[in-house]
């Protein structure tokens, strides 16, 4: 949707750390000019340190894990690495650190990552499989006293948090019937009369959605009905592309969100090879389950009769986002480890872990390395911004700032 491009490039002109997570296409292109081992992994594509996150598991605990997937495919591990890594590197620029405090995040995070990694590559397969980070160990994993009681705070309302309490803050009756609340330009009801039928259009991806669900699982999905359908912007990098809310009820009146979103090419596509999936819905899907600890019941893929392609998931099912502008020195890295656990176990589940442990070594040189790599991106990353602030300026493109 070209008329919600300008929201993305205000998004992005917040500061050189909104324009690296509006950039992953950018630093796809960087990265595939750049030497690499060849070693392919199931990799994220846009892996920055505001993807992690904590979420339920159908069994309703809360575990951390990577939870953004639009750009997943198969690709040499490293790219995510870097890309984790210089986001360490720019989100501390932005809180303002010091440049010894920044590296430090940096090598908490890859140094993490190498001695998970080695861990890992010792682990029988299916325990590989079978392990996640739960909110337990990520307490466990923090220092700050302060930072272990806010954090606790948040888990035990996330814990309590689902469709249920999504419902009021989303909805109004109109007209005696329960509708999806207007607020634009971020959830609106399309007024064009090319879109004006929303609801049929959800209707019918939904029907194909159903498809793609374990038999098992649509016992479930068919308790519920779709009662109202909107348009919702969603994060940087992806404003401007089609997403849209359905909120579902069944019979007792429970409901539950869908997330509709338009799946498109993986940046990645241009340089590590075309993916396996004709439908790219099913590529971010499929991604998303080899990554993940566990995912979303709800999660799958359809195609509207245009010809796009979608994924299916909850909209918010307890989740958890890491509130990195606030964090301090010690929280950074702190948060920079953990990342470096996710990472390392989401690459173990479909990479070679013996091959990835022996290419990194024992020894703290690949850490500075990859902190040296991120350091030079960040300055990269900087002259990037800037251009797309001195293209603004001249009018070659339009930035909307919404709140």
């Amino acid at each position: 949707m070209k008329e919600l491009l300008p929201i993305r490039y205000g998004r992005m002109l917040e500061s050189p750390f909104a324009f690296f997570r509006g950039a992953a296409a950018i630093m796809a292109e960087d990265l595939a000019h750049a030497p690499y081992t060849g070693i392919h992994v199931q990799a994220c594509g846009d892996c920055h340190l505001v993807n992690f996150g904590g979420f339920a598991t159908p069994e309703r605990r809360i575990i951390f894990d990577i939870n953004d997937f639009d750009e997943t495919l198969p690709a040499p591990w490293e790219w995510d690495l870097k890309r984790l890594a210089a986001s360490f590197m720019i989100a501390s620029t932005h809180n303002e650190f010091k440049p010894r405090d920044s590296k430090r995040a940096i090598l908490a995070c890859v140094r993490s990552y190498r001695e998970r990694m080695k861990e890992l590559s010792q682990t029988p397969a299916l325990e590989v499989w079978y392990q996640s980070i739960d909110a337990d160990s990520v307490i466990r994993a923090v220092r700050s006293a302060g930072t272990r009681k806010r954090l606790q705070k948040r888990l035990s309302k996330t814990r309590a948090r689902a469709s249920e309490a999504l419902f009021p803050k989303l909805t109004e009756l109109q007209a005696g019937r329960v509708a999806i609340r207007d607020e634009p330009p971020l959830i609106f009801h399309p007024q064009t009369q090319g879109e004006k039928d929303l609801a049929s259009v959800m209707k019918r991806i939904l029907e194909g959605y159903r498809n793609t669900l374990d038999e098992s699982l649509r016992v479930i999905y068919d308790r519920y009905q779709q009662v109202d359908a909107a348009m919702k912007v969603v994060g940087v990098g992806s404003v401007g592309t089609r997403c849209g809310i359905v909120l579902m009820m069944a019979a007792s009146a429970d409901p539950v969100f869908l997330q509709i979103k338009e799946a498109r090419k993986s940046v990645l596509e241009a340089y590590a090879g075309e993916s396996a999936h004709e439908n790219n819905g099913k590529r971010v899907v499929t991604g998303q389950r080899i990554m993940q600890s566990a995912s979303d019941i709800f999660l799958g893929w359809s195609e509207a009769e245009t010809g796009r392609q979608f994924y299916v998931r909850q909209l918010n099912d307890a989740k958890l986002k890491p509130m990195v502008e606030i964090f301090d020195e010690i929280t950074m890295e702190d948060y920079g480890r953990l990342c470096g656990w996710v990472l390392a176990h989401a690459h173990a589940r479909s990479g070679d872990a013996s091959m990835i442990s022996g290419y990194m070594g024992s020894t703290a040189a690949f850490d500075e390395a990859i902190a040296d790599f991120a350091e030079a991106y960040e300055r990269q990353n900087e002259r990037d911004y800037q251009a797309l602030r001195r293209a603004v300026r001249s009018g070659k493109l339009e930035a909307k700032t919404v709140s």
